[in-house]
């Protein structure tokens, strides 16, 4: 479980100081898909950089299971880094290293493997993620979906405790998109990962959102799952979940239908 309690971050802009994190208290769960959605310039990103290490709060407390990041001297930061697995927006393989490759990248770096164990690790990955046959391929011969299923091979290869994804649908169609959901939510079921998804996708948080953080201009807007987010008399928050058409017509639906307003 990763908390974060009553944590502020400001930046300094010119003569001025402006804050952006307000006193954000959340808790994002084992075992589940935890998922940070918001507005952009709503605080999202600089709330999982300050949770991941990248930045660090002027006040409050980031708990990974209990261990308080922000009193950790570089060492401690360090040996914590080796349990997070990350899924960056881009994907950002290596061009010019294979599957096989970028999925070993992380292991030479930084486990005690031998080289026959990193490969059995490694491939093991790419099996779990359906790439099988694809080991020699190069990024530039895979699709989209593809170098996604890639990029969460080696997010996984050292059999993370916990895993942040950033926008990891980005770029993708929407049957693609909810395959990388449903592997997503898979993997962190399977392995009790504590995954933390920084999202605008609606249709991920609809179909894999089991613990939803609404951040709002800084402060936290609203904490539920996919089951409540429909219902909430909180205009902040249905002003993001019902900005595109689909979703208007969805909860035209079920006020038509006697739904809880």
């Amino acid at each position: 479980m990763i908390q974060v309690q009553n944590i502020r971050k400001s930046f300094v802009e010119g003569d001025s100081t402006r804050e952006v994190l307000h006193g954000i208290t959340a808790d994002f769960y084992d075992g589940k898909t935890n998922l940070i959605i918001g507005q952009s310039g709503s605080g999202k990103t600089v709330l999982v950089k300050n949770i991941v290490g990248l930045f660090m709060p002027d006040e409050g407390r980031i708990l990974y299971d209990g261990r308080d990041i922000t009193v950790m001297d570089r060492r401690q930061l360090k040996d914590l880094r080796k349990e997070i697995g990350m899924l960056f927006q881009g994907s950002a393989l290596f061009d010019s290293e294979t599957v096989m490759g970028n999925v070993m990248f992380p292991l030479k770096m930084f486990s005690a493997l031998s080289h026959s164990e990193q490969m059995d690790r490694a491939q093991f990955c790419i099996d779990r993620v359906n790439l099988t046959g694809s080991e020699k391929k190069y990024p530039s011969e895979l699709s989209g979906g593809m170098q996604k299923r890639a990029a969460i091979a080696r997010a996984i290869a050292l059999n993370p405790r916990y895993l942040f994804c950033d926008e990891p649908n980005s770029g993708l169609d929407p049957k693609t998109s909810i395959v990388i959901d449903e592997l997503l939510s898979d993997i962190t079921h399977e392995y009790g990962i504590t995954t933390i998804i920084n999202t605008h996708d609606m249709n991920s948080v609809m179909g894999i959102g089991e613990n939803i953080v609404f951040i709002n201009k800084g402060h936290v807007g609203w904490i539920g799952n996919k089951d409540e987010i429909y219902d909430q008399d909180n205009d902040d928050l249905n002003n993001f979940v019902y900005a595109t058409d689909l979703f208007r017509d969805v909860r035209k639906y079920r006020l038509v239908h006697g739904y809880k307003k």
